[in-house]
């Protein structure tokens, strides 16, 4: 591998802090209430919640491996059986405590939940959790086979089919998330052990992989080893961990299809015949394409199959070509950005439309009462969002990773954070919830865990991460991006210089705030005699107008600083005092917004959106029916004005329907924005409703308004009808 500048580099998470309200507390939240949680999920101690098993297995598996070292030679290991995709004790009350249990990829719920934990002890140290963390590491390190092999389910259903059925069962995704958990942990606390133990899975998938004779030319099923590659070797300075990256990452979609290979292989040795696999998607047809699989990257042109998967997988790529320079691989990173935002993205930030494979669906099918929009999703979509930004700022890179992070992200966790959504629909009926199977996926109240418990710990480790989301440095090392508007401060070395930027903002409720430039004490530029030459450069959010924003920022009291405008950002440079501020007052206006005409189900209906927040309506507000209510459209079109803006206290608080607390949300009150728009409503007279038909006649009209609340902050007051787009 070759390698080349970049534009810009993330900033250390321990130089980057958050302190405005928003953020601040989803933090806070995470680390009192989301942290200590999820141990207990992942320890199986949480009444009503579907069990995880995790640290059962890698404690069965440190047993099994401890008998091994014990008998030595006389050891006899397990030979593989296969107990299906999800294997479940006969006796959920007296699980077998040698046998594995959960998914396949169970052993990923510790490694977002350490993720988790080393963001936030990065700020926030916290012994008694560090020491929680150090006993489980050292249970997990302990089930580390001796050639560094370290995933629970071979090692305790049988060694001797690993890295056999690449396509389905996980293990590369496995690795990457413990070595992006291990990093984290590392840069956290200096400790290296689970580290050493990522280090040590790494080289052993290195020693297997390759293009070489003799090796495997496979590549993930799942991806995200490429993203823990890069970022492996980033930390550890070992080139051939990017090397690992890029194979991966250009092998992948090859013929002959590996996956292909490994099918065929599989039915062979089962005694069955191998089934080809159209080409074509199909429901429950999981065919090459939805692994991203059926043809190099270089040749993809449509973002398919699993959604989660594909924006690991494009975030990756986006590493690899960022690394090497490579603009073919770069033009299909951004070919495929293209095709999911200009056709397959909800206004809510969510991608994955289907929940057949949990999947992209074809162009402009984005159904809002069936829609998947898996919370992983959105999170994959912010990975593959900074690792553009990363190769070029543009400011249309961050919009999406704004929209994704404020309401997709954070839909998916309750404002207690105790209950959590897998999928997030843009439209709920709660009946046809519980008696539609084709709608049995949609749930009208968080859960309070998953047996596939993916989304809770990707939501947790993001949140407390989001800072590193939010500023960049140019690699020149004399501009600093700023990239989302949230206040903390962010500390850089620019042109030589130790700068500390204080960020004021009152995001997402408006759009108005500052940057103070202070220098480190100690650094010859501290004296406010000095000059430091470096430049700033600010994200002109969509929202706010784009490019027409810049006149919203100033800098005080300064005439000489120079403002460039490329790509959505304001390039201001010059030479900065000590003590320099500039102020932002970015306008924050109601935006009625209409999908493309393509997208059938929002044809005649429109959707609300300030700033970087898209709105809802709730049955709680607006009352039930919510398909009989009406945004008065002409009224705002001529007077946008009529929409109102309310600062409000926002109550959250649902009692549970059942004895396992489903739906149970703890009383919680949150400053928030909500808007009433003029509306109308159906009048549901007799005639109509007496029969299924009648004869068409204008509907009658009661005027009212509507009330519309952050999206986000849905299916926290009970159980209700909820909608995003209301028809005109």
């Amino acid at each position: 591998m070759t390698t080349t500048n970049r534009t810009s580099h993330p900033i250390a998470l321990r130089d980057v802090t958050v302190t405005d309200p928003f953020w601040a507390s989803r933090q806070e939240l995470v680390r009192t209430q989301v942290i200590p949680y999820q141990w207990n999920a992942l320890n199986d101690n949480v009444p009503g919640a579907a069990p995880s098993y995790c640290m059962h297995n890698f404690k069965a598996a440190a047993a099994q491996n401890a008998e091994h070292h014990k008998e030595g030679k006389a050891f006899v290991p397990p030979k593989y059986t296969f107990r299906g995709f999800e294997a479940l004790p006969d006796d959920p009350a007296h699980p077998d405590p040698d046998k594995f249990y959960g998914f396949v990829f169970q052993d990923t719920d510790f490694s977002k939940w350490i993720e988790a934990v080393g963001y936030s002890l990065t700020h926030h140290p916290d012994a008694d959790l560090e020491a929680t963390a150090d006993t489980a590491i050292d249970i997990v390190c302990a089930a580390q086979l001796d050639n560094g092999y370290l995933d629970t389910y071979y090692i305790l259903n049988g060694m001797d089919r690993h890295f056999t059925n690449l396509k389905d069962h996980h293990e590369l995704y496995c690795f990457g998330h413990l070595t992006e958990g291990a990093i984290a942990y590392y840069q956290a606390t200096g400790k290296r052990k689970l580290l050493d133990a990522a280090c040590r899975f790494a080289d052993y998938i290195d020693s297997r992989f390759g293009t070489a004779d003799g090796k495997l030319h496979g590549y993930p099923g799942h991806e995200i080893a490429e993203m823990a590659l890069v970022k492996l070797a980033e930390t550890t300075g070992e080139q051939r961990y990017a090397d690992l990256a890029e194979y991966f990452v250009r092998q992948r979609g090859r013929q002959p299809l590996y996956f292909e290979l490994e099918d065929r292989r599989r039915a062979r040795e089962d005694g069955r015949n191998y089934a080809p696999r159209e080409q074509n998607y199909a429901p429950r047809e999981q065919n090459y394409a939805y692994y991203q699989a059926d043809k190099p990257i270089t040749e993809q042109t449509e973002a398919l199959g699993h959604a989660v998967r594909a924006a690991y997988f494009y975030a990756g790529a986006a590493d690899v070509a960022r690394l090497t320079g490579d603009s073919d691989l770069l033009a299909s990173c951004e070919r495929l950005w293209r095709n999911i935002v200009d056709r397959k993205i909800y206004i809510t930030g969510g991608i994955g439309a289907t929940h057949m494979g949990e999947a992209f669906s074809f162009d402009y099918d984005l159904p809002n009462d069936t829609a998947y929009s898996e919370s992983c999703a959105a999170i994959a979509l912010a990975f593959f969002a900074r690792r553009m930004l990363e190769i070029q700022p543009k400011s249309e890179y961050a919009d999406v990773m704004e929209s994704a992070l404020y309401n997709t992200t954070l839909a998916g966790m309750a404002l207690d954070g105790k209950s959590f959504f897998y999928v997030n629909p843009l439209e709920v009926v709660p009946e046809a919830c519980h008696r539609d199977e084709r709608k049995a996926h949609v749930k009208p109240v968080r859960q309070k865990w998953f047996g596939c418990a993916c989304c809770p710990p990707n939501i947790a480790r993001i949140v407390e991460d989001v800072q590193q989301y939010a500023y960049t440095i140019g690699d020149d090392s004399s501009t600093l991006y700023v990239h989302l508007y949230m206040g903390g401060g962010v500390h850089a070395r620019l042109s030589g210089t130790d700068v500390r930027l204080d960020v004021m903002s009152d995001m997402p409720w408006s759009g108005k705030g500052s940057v103070a430039v202070g220098f480190d004490a100690g650094d010859s530029a501290s004296d406010a005699s000095k000059d430091a030459v470096f430049t700033i450069a600010l994200r002109l959010p969509a929202w706010a107008g784009g490019e027409t924003a810049s006149d919203a920022v100033t800098v005080r009291g300064r005439d000489d600083i120079s403002r460039v405008i490329r790509d959505g950002y304001l390039y201001l440079t010059g030479a900065w005092h000590d003590g320099d501020v500039v102020d932002f007052d970015f306008p924050m206006p109601v935006h009625m917004v209409a999908a493309n005409p393509l997208v059938r189900e929002d044809a005649g209906k429109v959707a609300f959106v300030r700033g970087p927040l898209a709105y809802c309506a709730e049955g709680v507000d607006n009352g039930a029916n919510l398909h009989l209510l009406h945004a008065d459209t002409a009224r705002i079109a001529s007077d946008p004005s009529c929409v109102s803006v309310d600062r409000i206290v926002f109550h959250a608080g649902a009692a549970a329907q059942d004895e396992q607390g489903l739906g149970e949300v703890d009383a919680v009150d949150m400053p928030m924005t909500t808007l009433t728009i003029p509306a109308w409503r159906e009048v549901e007279d007799s005639a109509q409703t007496s029969a299924l038909y009648h004869d068409w006649r204008p509907a009658e009209r009661k005027t009212t308004t509507a009330t519309l609340i952050p999206y986000f902050a849905w299916a926290n007051r009970g159980e209700n009808e909820m909608t995003v787009f209301l028809r005109g």
